[in-house]
């Protein structure tokens, strides 16, 4: 019992000093809690059914920022990681029968070989040029998924796949742990040194290099980390609405990923998490205008973006917390000195 409440005595001082310190990260909190208590209050089939399918969505809109906005590589052809991942989880689940606990990771492991055969060539290319060959490999891959139907099942893709899990509850349950815990995982990934360096690239590449960092090392990393959370999210799709087709691949997937990022506000991992929570379920609500939808869904983002060009987020996130001037810290709005180094938070 000693240790048990050793470790739990450590475990509360880092949660302390790493969520409670700013009201950000203790809204984000609750939020993450409130999901998990919601099946208290409902099971509604419908209301589960929108939010696994924007759990799998922000997991992949986060990915996205990890790649993108963080290290600086525009990515315009993200539903690769996507597609990829969905076509090899639904062809190892109906041949070789195996589970989605197996098939899942290792859908994700062929999205991580995805990125390594976009990022070997793309690693000279910046810019437009970059995001331009990018979004060549989606579509090359749906020409491919067309010439062997036999395999790929054509326009009508691969379906039949085992659940995720038995209910839709578990469903539930499975993809908004896994999104916690993975938006967790990346946010660490983008605080630690790793996401120090991709932030730096992103910055001035050239001064990287001049301080004998290996840039193309952690660009090559930084495309197999986007393409390894990318593809879980195309792997709980594939099994959740068990079918991987073409549209998977489709160039609207991949500029809507970046809609979503751009709205919440980059190089922050949870503002894309947000941004899906926000606009998957109201484009749902348009539904009820059909004539509208679309016209509708386009106003709120343009408003959004019109009034708070760096994202929803951030700008909420600025209204809350102040930066220290001298070591760069976020503190809470309130405050007269960094938590930090003290210094004096005009």
């Amino acid at each position: 019992m000693g240790a048990v409440g050793y470790y739990l005595r450590k475990l509360f001082t880092i949660f302390k000093g790493e969520v409670l310190v700013l009201p950000s990260r203790v809204v984000v909190l609750l939020f993450f809690l409130s999901l998990l208590l919601l099946p208290v209050f409902t099971q509604d089939p419908y209301l589960l059914r929108i939010l696994i399918l924007t759990s799998i969505f922000a997991i992949f809109a986060a990915s996205w920022d990890l790649l993108s906005g963080f290290t600086g590589q525009m990515n315009f052809g993200h539903a690769l990681f996507f597609g990829v991942a969905a076509y090899t989880a639904a062809l190892l689940n109906l041949h070789t029968h195996l589970p989605p606990w197996g098939s899942i990771p290792l859908g994700a492991l062929a999205a991580v070989l995805a990125g390594l055969i976009i990022g070997i060539p793309c690693l000279r290319l910046k810019g437009t040029y970059l995001a331009l060959t990018t979004l060549a490999f989606p579509i090359i891959l749906i020409g491919i998924v067309f010439a062997i139907p036999n395999i790929t099942g054509g326009e009508l893709g691969v379906s039949g796949l085992d659940r995720l899990s038995g209910s839709r509850l578990g469903d539930y349950y499975i993809t908004v742990v896994l999104m916690i815990g993975l938006g967790t995982i990346m946010w660490k990934i983008t605080d630690s040194n790793t996401g120090i360096i991709f932030h730096a690239i992103r910055e001035d590449e050239l001064a990287v290099k001049a301080a004998g960092i290996n840039t193309t090392r952690y660009k090559l990393l930084a495309f197999c980390l986007s393409g390894f959370f990318a593809g879980i999210s195309g792997g709980l799709y594939a099994h959740f609405m068990r079918i991987a087709g073409p549209s998977n691949l489709q160039v609207s997937m991949s500029f809507t990923v970046i809609i979503w990022a751009i709205f919440g506000g980059i190089v922050t991992i949870y503002g894309p998490i947000g941004a899906v929570f926000i606009l998957f379920p109201l484009l749902e609500f348009f539904r009820f205008w059909p004539e509208y939808r679309m016209l509708m869904f386009a106003i709120v983002i343009l408003l959004i973006l019109l009034f708070m060009p760096e994202g929803l987020f951030p700008w909420v996130r600025d209204k809350i917390e102040k930066v220290c001037p001298r070591c760069k810290i976020r503190n809470v709005a309130t405050r007269k000195s960094c938590r930090i180094c003290t210094a004096r938070l005009d």
